[in-house]
């Protein structure tokens, strides 16, 4: 099999990964809404699906369309990179719990989580984000993928981050 084969099949795996977490997602978010969750910032979910969706698909065409090369000495160390972001990501889920979800869903009255990634960082599972949208696509030379999604991210992350930022800021100090 070619590399780009290869990383198809990586692409691919990083896509199932996501429908697992979408799944989880999905629970987690009935759990937060039975439990009086407050689901805010609708209006900017379809657009986050949208790009995260759109890297896939993009890293893979872009691989196969310009005929990418993979590079060993930027190829590796990129795909070290993901495996670091996923693992990060488990982490984040893993420390939240039932509080986890792709929607910014808040209980009110559940104190803020401090723990895990949580104690350095205020946005752990957004660093693991921009980690993966950056490596992903490197690891075989998509580098008009990476510089898209990277600033479509930015722009993302500028109204995602206030918004959660908002909705957290009623719950209680832990």
């Amino acid at each position: 099999m070619t590399s780009a084969g290869w990383y198809t099949l990586l692409v691919l795996a990083v896509g199932v990964e996501r429908l697992v977490e979408l799944r989880l997602s999905v629970r987690h978010a009935r759990w937060a809404l039975a439990h009086g969750g407050i689901e805010v910032g609708r209006g900017h979910y379809p657009p986050m699906v949208a790009l995260h969706s759109g890297l896939l698909v993009a890293c893979v065409a872009e691989v196969w369309l310009a005929d990418r090369p993979f590079l060993p000495w930027l190829g590796w160390p990129m795909l070290a990179l993901v495996v670091l972001a996923q693992a990060l990501r488990w982490w984040c889920i893993a420390t939240l719990g039932v509080r986890w979800n792709t929607r910014v869903v808040v209980v009110p009255g559940m104190p803020l989580v401090t723990a895990g990634p949580y104690r350095v960082l205020g946005h752990p599972n957004y660093v693991a984000v921009v980690v993966e949208g950056v490596a992903l696509p490197l690891v075989h030379t998509a580098w008009v993928t990476a510089l898209v999604f990277t600033v479509l991210n930015a722009w993302l992350l500028s109204v995602r981050i206030p918004c959660e930022e908002a909705a957290l800021a009623g719950a209680a100090p832990a």
